[in-house]
């Protein structure tokens, strides 16, 4: 009977969404449709699916359960999330993203930051960079929904990821932007109330908000005694300073996430789709309420799951999961909720993974078709090899998130750490001739292209040789120099975007100090109606 009312409620919704996909294609006429959603987003489904985008099972099920582990902590990145993922993006950014990006008709973020810079160049590297490396955020994605389906439906793994990948290419490749935009606004309504049942169904369940923390706090002694060495000092308290915890929490989620935020191409395209900076304005409140809870609401249920596990079977989360931070999350769900609020916990999941994934795809194929193949040949985007640059998008990912899991060891919050390593590429590689476009006319292309290529290649060194996470992974270090990472403790732990990032914007800011100042002409075209944004 479960599994017939779960079958019945998944081909609903998947009917809700086909329909709404195929209206996007209905309503796609040309390229700027396709690839903008014509410039004319409400700002209510702007900010929905900014949000459904920004938030995913990545951040529900892999930093839900890196909470279960890290504890309390990880709420430093929902205040980052929104402070810098939706109030400094909007308010900071978001403005003046729109206003150039319609002075300069682009459609994409590398094709702002070419024609900003007046560099093919900028934009083919660009869009490589996005085209190669964003399949393993969302692989992350995939994985994630992949592992909860595999739990709640006693399904394979990879039954569950092919299927669902499929599910998610038909309605992209066909409806473009706008067909994604108006299945994130229901996406995004469907996670908001899940999280908003998540967080009080949770509490009820521990007793209420006060007993779930003290009892969370009266587990530190026993946490201390399993992860003390690698500076956990309980699950409300920060990790020990300096400590590899400490490094892992604050660098490579908070910070590599919080800041990798404000250059991620699927989000920077939304300011650019609204028809002026008023709607921008509109949805920031609306924005930012939908973080918290997507957010706060995971981090906390995640760090809580403790005392269910340690009261029921003297574990903590971790222990009771075998060890695999990803399962954490869906096993708590399935061993404490109702069947009913199971079932709405997978549309929730659902609605997050195939926001975030769509627009992933989105951005690969317009990567591969605007920004690489139509740049280098000097012509007109198409809609066809924006759809086939998708599709490929989707093959490399779907093998990505069916491999990944082998090379990993358990426990080593795989999803979690895949979409840090791509947030934190982009922050170093883009973000700052991204600033440098948006807010100075003295920042050159010789600056932007000289920072470009200093926050991509420290981060690939710090990732191949340095970071252990990934080199240890990865193996060329092992193979070069005996070793999984070239140095030791705090070396090893420190997330590339602390080394990449400030290096990328000194040489950025050095380069364009230095080199052949832009064209006024230029500038004033590009800068035109910024200093008085209505």
């Amino acid at each position: 009977m479960n599994q017939i009312v779960l079958i019945l409620t998944l081909l609903v919704y998947l009917l809700l969404t086909g329909y709404l996909g195929y209206l996007g294609y209905r309503r796609t006429k040309n390229a700027t449709d396709y690839l903008l959603a014509g410039r004319e987003a409400h700002p209510f489904i702007m900010a929905l699916s900014y949000g459904a985008t920004f938030i995913s099972t990545s951040a529900i099920v892999g930093f839900g359960g890196a909470a279960a582990t890290y504890g309390m902590s990880l709420l430093w990145l929902t205040f980052l999330n929104i402070f810098a993922g939706i109030f400094i993006a909007f308010v900071i950014f978001g403005h003046r993203t729109r206003t150039m990006g319609y002075n300069l008709d682009a459609h994409t973020l590398p094709e702002l930051l070419g024609k900003r810079y007046q560099s093919r160049f900028i934009e083919v590297l660009s869009g490589i960079i996005i085209f190669l490396f964003m399949p393993i955020y969302t692989a992350a994605v995939m994985m994630g929904l992949s592992q909860f389906l595999a739990v709640n439906l006693n399904i394979s793994y990879e039954v569950a990821l092919f299927v669902f990948s499929a599910i998610v290419a038909v309605y992209v490749i066909m409806g473009g932007l706008k067909g994604v935009m108006y299945t994130d606004a229901l996406q995004g309504t469907i996670m908001f109330v899940g999280m908003v049942i998540l967080i009080v169904l949770t509490y009820t369940r521990l007793g209420g908000i006060t007993a779930a923390h003290e009892s969370l706090t009266k587990l530190n002694p026993f946490v201390i005694e399993l992860f003390g060495k690698i500076g956990h000092q309980g699950f409300t308290s920060m990790p020990a300073f300096g400590s590899n915890l400490w490094w892992t929490v604050i660098s490579t989620i908070v910070l590599g996430v919080g800041i990798g935020v404000l250059a991620q191409p699927q989000l920077v395209v939304r300011f650019m789709t609204v028809k002026s900076t008023r709607e921008l304005n509109r949805a920031t409140l609306v924005g930012g309420i939908f973080i918290l809870f997507m957010t706060g609401v995971a981090f906390t249920v995640g760090a809580v799951s403790n005392v269910y596990f340690h009261n029921e079977s003297g574990m903590i989360s971790f222990l009771a999961a075998g060890k695999n931070v990803d399962l954490i999350i869906p096993l708590f769900i399935q061993k404490t909720m109702p069947m009913w609020f199971g079932i709405l916990f997978l549309i929730t999941l659902f609605s997050a993974a195939m926001s975030t994934m769509s627009s992933q795809y989105h951005t690969m194929g317009t990567a591969l078709s605007r920004d690489i193949v139509d740049t280098i040949l000097k012509r007109k985007s198409t809609m066809s090899l924006s759809r086939i640059g998708t599709f490929i998008g989707i093959i490399v990912s779907t093998v990505l998130a069916w491999g990944l899991p082998r090379f990993y060891e358990a426990g080593s919050a795989i999803i979690a750490r895949g979409t840090s390593l791509f947030f934190g590429l982009c922050a170093s590689t883009l973000l700052p001739m991204y600033v440098g476009a948006l807010y100075s006319k003295k920042i050159t292309r010789t600056g932007a292209i000289a920072g470009m290529f200093t926050g991509f290649f420290v981060s690939m060194f710090w990732f191949l040789f340095v970071h252990q996470a990934e080199s240890k992974v990865l193996g060329l270090c092992q193979a070069l120099f005996g070793k999984p990472a070239l140095w030791g403790h705090p070396w090893n732990v420190v997330d590339p975007i602390l080394i990449a990032l400030p290096l990328s914007a000194l040489v950025t800011y050095l380069a364009s100090r230095t080199s052949k100042r832009t064209e006024i002409s230029h500038l004033d075209l590009c800068f035109q109606g910024i200093n008085n944004q209505k």
